[in-house]
């Protein structure tokens, strides 16, 4: 008698539990960020199977505990739908992500992302680049142009789906823009910088409409430097030779090309882009592609 009571009593528990209703319910890391920012989402729902996350700038994800990432500025309305069987509950909280304080972008590649700064000093350069990036112009262009120890360069419109073998780096939006030399704004490891065709053709030094490189760099000493400032006569500040010598970059390129931004993170993903195998034009013999993200 006492066993059937007993089995009756956990089979009652079961079929209780059975009928819970979901209850969804979670924490953010944090309500109130800077761009780009990852919010981690701690999942404390009750009583589901399955969940629905929606973090309000139109993704989603199934995951029981998850993470995302904000590279807009906003107010997001982040939903979790707990789901058991038919039965579902849904909890909204609010966050709020802020405009970076600089001016930042992405480029994705399949080696990794490089996040980077553009330059309020060289506005013509920041303005036009976004404006291009903002328009999807270098979703699908190629880095045309690497050589280990120097630089990856891109941005030649004519480099999407080009075949293997095509001579790359003439292209542009069909437009050139002025030069901005700042003294303050050197080659140094991670500069970027545009492009242009040579002073016997150009020279104003105006740059590219849309290609760009990025500095990779090789070790550089003090001769290097007396070097340069000698022949084109000018003087590197006691903060740009530290940076320099801790760092290394391509000084002989200084005051001839308009160094218009900087790499934050992903310097492994330009030496990992400069070492690829290619041919004899210096174009990667895999196509080595990017999208580019501006971050507001």
């Amino acid at each position: 008698m006492r066993q059937t009571i007993l089995i009756i009593f956990a089979l009652s528990i079961a079929g209780f539990a059975s009928g819970m209703k979901p209850m969804a319910k979670f924490t953010m890391s944090v309500q109130h960020a800077e761009a780009p920012a990852t919010v981690e989402f701690t999942n404390l729902s009750t009583g589901a199977d399955t969940y629905i996350w929606e973090f309000g700038d139109g993704t989603q994800s199934t995951d029981t505990t998850t993470s995302h990432r904000y590279t807009h500025a906003g107010k997001y309305e982040v939903k979790l739908t707990a789901i058991k069987g038919k039965q579902t509950n849904t909890m909204t909280q609010s966050i709020i992500i802020d405009p970076p304080a600089k001016c930042l972008i992405e480029i994705t590649t399949d080696f990794g992302v490089i996040m980077a700064e553009l330059y309020d000093a060289t506005p013509q350069h920041r303005d036009n680049f976004l404006k291009l990036a903002g328009e999807g112009y270098y979703d699908g262009t190629l880095f045309h142009r690497v050589i280990d120890g120097f630089m990856i360069q891109g941005g030649d419109p004519n480099s999407k789906n080009a075949a293997a073998g095509v001579p790359l780096g003439s292209g542009g939006p069909g437009y050139q823009v002025p030069g901005e030399f700042v003294d303050s704004l050197v080659h140094i490891r991670g500069a970027i910088a545009a492009a242009r065709t040579g002073d016997n053709v150009n020279p104003e030094r105006k740059s590219s409409g849309s290609q760009f490189y990025i500095v990779q760099g090789s070790p550089v000493d003090a001769g290097m430097l007396d070097g340069i400032e000698k022949r084109k006569g000018f003087k590197y500040s006691p903060e740009q030779r530290a940076e320099y010598l801790e760092h290394g970059g391509t000084p002989f390129l200084d005051r001839d090309y308009s160094v218009f931004g900087r790499v934050i993170s992903g310097f492994e993903v330009i030496d990992q882009i400069a070492r690829v195998p290619k041919d004899a034009r210096d174009r990667p013999k895999s196509d080595v592609k990017m999208t580019i993200k501006v971050i507001r």
